[in-house]
C-alpha cells in the first residue's frame, strides 16, 4: 500500500504504525488476528480520526467487486471497496438504482454506510438504511452474517456499525427501479421567505439543498432535484429566488464543470442526485468538514439562531449546505427516530479558526439537541452525544459481543461516545 498516511483532503494523518491493502479474505484475516488494534479504511473522506488506530490500518481499496446482482429480489451484493459511483454506473446499465446518493460519488458505499451518511430528501433515509444484509469480520478472525430478516433483534444495530464491531466485508443492498430526475438551480432565496416556508420548500422536490456563505440574509442558492423525465422550462422563480442562467457550483468562484448536470436537463438518477461528477475533483479538496443533525421541526428556528453569528461564518465557509433526513431505527443513525435537517459547514483549511468556531456554533444549537455526523470534524461533549442515543446500552452490548477484547476500538470512539472501562 502506498505511504500515503493523509485523509482525502490531507487534514488528517493516520498515526497507525502499518498500513495494509490486503488483496484477499485470507490475508485480511491474517492481519486481524496478529495485530492488537485494526481499522479498515474506505476512501479517506472522513475528517476527523474515526479509522484511526495505533497498530494496523486496512485499507479495502481492493476489494472493489460487485458481486450479484438479483433482479427477482431487487439486491446487489459488493465488496467493501466498491464506490457509490462505480456502483450506480452498473446498476443503471441494467435499469436499477438505489434510492438516493450523497452528494460525492467517489466515497465508499461501506464506510458511508457505517457513519450514516445521507444525501436529501425528506421522504429519503440516510443510505445505510437501503442496507438488507452484511457480512463482518470480527477481532477474532470469524465472519458473520448479519441479516436484516434472519437477524432482527440486533440488525438495525449493527448496520451504523462506526467501525466499532468489526470489518464489513460485503453489504447487500435493496435497490429500485432506475428513474429519471432533473436538477434546477434558484439564486438569492431570502432566508425570511425560506424560513416562513421551510417544510413546502424541503418537501417540493425529490431532494433540496439549500446553500449560503453568509454574506447575507439569504440562501445564494437551492438546487433542486426532481423525479420526472420532463424536460420543460422550470418556473423563472420560486419563493422570490430566481432561476440561474447557467451552471453553478455551491463552492463560491469554482468552476461548474465538476458538477453534474443542471439547468432542467433530465438524466439517469447517478447522474444528478450527486453534486458533483466522479471524473472530477470533488467539492474543493482544500477544506474541512463538519455537519450538524437537528430535528427537523426545529430546523428555522436553528438556522435563524445561527444568522446571528453570520460575521464570523462567512470568511471561513466555502458554504454551508442545508439538507433534509427522513428519520430511521438504526441505533446510532444521526437520524435515529428523528426526521432531521443536516446543517453541513464545508470550511476554508484553517483548522486553528474552524476549531475556534465549532463551540460557539454547537453552543448555539444545544437547545436543539444537534448531533454530529460521524465522519466530520465536531466538538461536542461525549455526555451530550451518548444522551442522543436511546439505544446505545444496547450498542454498547453489540461492542462487547462482537469486539470483546476492543480490537476494533480507538481514541475517537471512546472520546466521543463509547465507555472506556
Amino acid at each position: 500500500m502506498s505511504e500515503n498516511r493523509r485523509n482525502w483532503s490531507g487534514s488528517h494523518v493516520y498515526q497507525a504504525e502499518h498500513l495494509f491493502a490486503p488483496n484477499h479474505r485470507n490475508e485480511l484475516i491474517e492481519i486481524v488476528t496478529q495485530y492488537s488494534k485494526v481499522k479498515a479504511l474506505g476512501t479517506r473522506h472522513s475528517f476527523n480520526s474515526i479509522a484511526d488506530t495505533q497498530a494496523a490500518i486496512v485499507s479495502m481499496e481492493n476489494f472493489g467487486r460487485i458481486l450479484s446482482l438479483d433482479k427477482h429480489n431487487l439486491t446487489v451484493t459488493i465488496e467493501a471497496g466498491v464506490r457509490y459511483g462505480e456502483l450506480g454506473q452498473f446498476l443503471e446499465s441494467h435499469g436499477f438504482a438505489l434510492p438516493n446518493l450523497a452528494s460525492l460519488p467517489h466515497i465508499s458505499v461501506v464506510g458511508a454506510c457505517a457513519t450514516a451518511t445521507h444525501g436529501s430528501g425528506v421522504g429519503n433515509g440516510n443510505l445505510a438504511t437501503s442496507v438488507c444484509r452484511m457480512e463482518i469480520l470480527k477481532s477474532d478472525g470469524s465472519i458473520v452474517t448479519i441479516d436484516r430478516h434472519a437477524n432482527p433483534d440486533i440488525f438495525e444495530g449493527v448496520v451504523v456499525g462506526l467501525g466499532a464491531l468489526g470489518i464489513v466485508l460485503t453489504l447487500t443492498l435493496d435497490i429500485v427501479p432506475s428513474f429519471k430526475v432533473r436538477q434546477d438551480v434558484y439564486q438569492a432565496l431570502p432566508f425570511d421567505q425560506a424560513l416562513a416556508h421551510f417544510d413546502t420548500i424541503m418537501s417540493g422536490a425529490y431532494s433540496t439543498s439549500l446553500f449560503t456563505y453568509w454574506t447575507g440574509p439569504f440562501f445564494d442558492q437551492v438546487w433542486r432535484k426532481t423525479q420526472t423525465d420532463d424536460g420543460s422550462p422550470a418556473s423563472p422563480t420560486y419563493f422570490s429566488a430566481t432561476l440561474a442562467d447557467g451552471k453553478r457550483n455551491p463552492i463560491r468562484d469554482s468552476s461548474p464543470e465538476n458538477c453534474t448536470e443542471q439547468q432542467g436537463i433530465p438524466g439517469p438518477w447517478n447522474d444528478r442526485l450527486p453534486h458533483f461528477r466522479m471524473e472530477f475533483t470533488p467539492s474543493s479538496g482544500e477544506e474541512l468538514q463538519t455537519e450538524y443533525f437537528v430535528d427537523r421541526r426545529q430546523a428555522p428556528e436553528a438556522i435563524q439562531a445561527l444568522s446571528a453569528i453570520s460575521a464570523q461564518l462567512a470568511p471561513m465557509v466555502h458554504v454551508t449546505e442545508i439538507r433534509a433526513i427522513a428519520a430511521d431505527n438504526l441505533w446510532m443513525s444521526s437520524a435515529f427516530e428523528r426526521d432531521s435537517i443536516a446543517i453541513h459547514f464545508t470550511w476554508k483549511k484553517e483548522w486553528e479558526a474552524v476549531h475556534g468556531l465549532m463551540p460557539q456554533i454547537e453552543a448555539i444549537l444545544a437547545p436543539f439537541k444537534p448531533r454530529p455526523h460521524w465522519g466530520k470534524l465536531f466538538t461536542l461533549p461525549k455526555e451530550s452525544i451518548r444522551a442522543s442515543y436511546r439505544k446505545l446500552s444496547d450498542f454498547e452490548a453489540l461492542v462487547q459481543d462482537f469486539d470483546p477484547t476492543r480490537k476494533f476500538s480507538n481514541r475517537f470512539l471512546e472520546q466521543s461516545l463509547l465507555p472506556t472501562d
